[in-house]
């Protein structure tokens, strides 16, 4: 240990701080959002195919269910990708890496959906495709509604509003899931506002002071009601309108904006916080009590937050491999609730719980894998795309003219 990580090394009950064991790509990051997005598939399964609650929910006491609580686990996790992120890139660079990794996958799935999913399902439902196009909330509707992150149109051609009817489905939208995807690009919009006044790297009291005050609202909501079912339930001012994005609750924003802050604070202060095995024990025991007896929003998410930070540096090693090179999650996340509705739609809950979430989970996965192999990992091989050339122009400017040099080197891209 050195610099100012080395006081954290006195301390039995420590291993040493963040900075030093969470680094590089030695961590089970990919295992962790592999598991929260099936997570999400695996909560839904029960309340689109078959009208229950989701898991979780009877045990926290109404607080959370198991899909929103991955969504805050996604949420941390991203804080501190996405603020480690924002420190090493230049803001415009920053931006550009963010909308590929979020938007052409997006744009993908929602063609997807309105053009291969919910025809299909419509002639199942007619008999054939005579008035899908041409309805008000068609097809055409649904990308012009959806492309820019913020969800204004659910439904296609009123595909699920008829699967509802007929009592095979229990939601009238066809990719529930995407309701998160706005704050996720709010929160990577305060990132570069951040890191284009400085205060990642010169203030990064600042991010301190945001998590506090987030923190303090939601612990002053949760002193009236232990209980208190999310966001939703909590009264901060109602919504707000972002451009492109849409309405945006106010609500959601301070809850899921503290579990992203957590992260960031992380990322920041890595050399101060200290990785240990007994604190991932009662961080776990904390989560575990707050969804049992209340409290979950003001404590249990942040000993969520360290149980999955120590997961990330702790699991064995076999661990950190899973994920590593290709990264399905996201693809799990914005498909799982597509196929589970089109599963629901031909009837597939008939089969019972076991079936249907297999199918489920197999064809989200099949999906997801095609998503990454042919969509979200082509378009990250773009991110250097304007450094590369800029490095080219550079390297031109600096070599001699091949035309009177004696001798032709060799061109080379850095």
């Amino acid at each position: 240990m050195h610099g100012r990580s080395a006081p954290l090394s006195r301390f039995r009950w420590s291993l040493g701080p963040v900075s030093d064991l969470f680094s590089g790509r030695n961590n089970s990051l990919g295992l962790l959002r592999l598991l929260l997005a099936s997570a999400v598939v695996v909560s839904h399964a029960r309340i689109l195919g078959f009208g229950g609650r989701e898991f979780g929910h009877t045990f926290s006491g109404g607080q959370i269910d198991l899909g929103k609580m991955s969504v805050f686990g996604f949420f941390f996790l991203s804080g501190i990708l996405v603020t480690r992120s924002g420190n090493r890139l230049p803001v415009g660079r920053f931006l550009w890496h963010r909308g590929l990794r979020l938007l052409p996958g997006l744009w993908v799935c929602l063609a997807v959906t309105a053009f291969v999913v919910a025809p299909f399902l419509y002639w199942r439902q007619h008999g054939g495709l005579a008035g899908f196009r041409d309805q008000a909330y068609g097809p055409f509707a649904y990308l012009r509604a959806n492309w820019a992150v913020g969800i204004d149109q659910w439904g296609v051609s009123g595909v699920m509003e008829t699967a509802t009817a007929k009592g095979l489905a229990f939601n009238t939208a066809f990719d529930g899931a995407l309701w998160s995807l706005k704050y996720e690009v709010l929160c990577y919009l305060g990132v570069a506002l951040l890191a284009l006044t400085g205060s990642l790297t010169r203030a990064r009291r600042a991010v301190l002071a945001v998590t506090v005050v987030l923190g303090g609202l939601i612990l002053s909501d949760a002193i009236g009601n232990r209980y208190m079912y999310g966001a939703p339930a909590a009264k901060h001012g109602g919504l707000f309108d972002v451009p492109l994005m849409g309405a945006l609750d106010v609500d959601w924003v301070v809850y899921l904006g503290f579990a992203f802050a957590l992260g960031a604070l992380i990322e920041l202060y890595k050399e101060r916080v200290p990785v240990s095995d007994p604190l991932g024990v009662v961080s776990g025991l904390v989560l575990l009590l707050t969804l049992r007896y209340g409290y979950f929003f003001a404590l249990g998410v942040p000993a969520f937050a360290y149980l999955l930070l120590w997961l990330a540096i702790r699991l064995p090693k076999p661990f950190q491999r899973i994920g590593r090179k290709h990264d399905y999650s996201y693809g799990i996340y914005i498909y799982g609730f597509v196929v589970e509705q089109a599963l629901a739609a031909l009837g597939g809950a008939r089969w019972g719980f076991g079936a249907y979430l297999g199918l489920a989970m197999g064809g989200t996965l099949i999906v997801a894998m095609l998503s990454w192999h042919l969509v979200e990992r082509p378009a990250m091989r773009l991110k250097d795309l304007g450094a590369r050339r800029r490095n080219d122009r550079r390297h031109e400017a600096t070599t001699p003219d091949l035309d009177t040099h004696p001798i032709r080197q060799p061109s080379h891209v850095a």
